[in-house]
């Protein structure tokens, strides 16, 4: 199973002409079942696809239909195990916080790979490695 970063959500949605080739590939992306997230990652989506200053910004209705739409994959909760195990991944990798808390919710869902544009293509954090599905 393969752990899905927000950009992927966001790129999915984007009505930018410049991105239209990562919206098509994220779109491409999220029909496929192999696929898991966490809160985190749907939180996060929820407040950058909002956000008045994006440029094609949705309405709050749109954005929880969208958040109810990815429930249909496996949802990682953030739980007090997964927070502890990012502040250590913090350290250890030497990231943002939330970039170790999607790690170690990826980590918790057993996913080993990390579809992200945000982290290191090709990294590998302790078996859960980092693939950029748009480079």
């Amino acid at each position: 199973m393969r752990f899905v970063d927000t950009n992927v959500l966001l790129y999915a949605i984007s009505r930018d002409p410049v991105e239209q080739d990562k919206a098509k590939l994220a779109n491409d992306i999220l029909a496929e079942r192999d696929l898991a997230l966490s809160v985190q990652v749907l939180q996060e989506f929820y407040v950058q696809a909002t956000r008045a200053s994006r440029p094609d910004a949705i309405g709050h209705q749109q954005a929880v239909q969208l958040i109810e739409s990815f429930r249909r994959f496996p949802v990682q909760d953030i739980t007090t195990g997964i927070m502890l195990a990012a502040l250590g991944a913090r350290q250890r990798f030497q990231l943002s916080y939330w970039d170790a808390a999607i790690i170690e919710a990826s980590r918790a869902m057993g996913c080993t790979q990390v579809l992200s544009e945000d982290l290191s293509d090709g990294q590998d954090y302790g078996g859960v490695q980092v693939a950029n599905p748009f480079r």
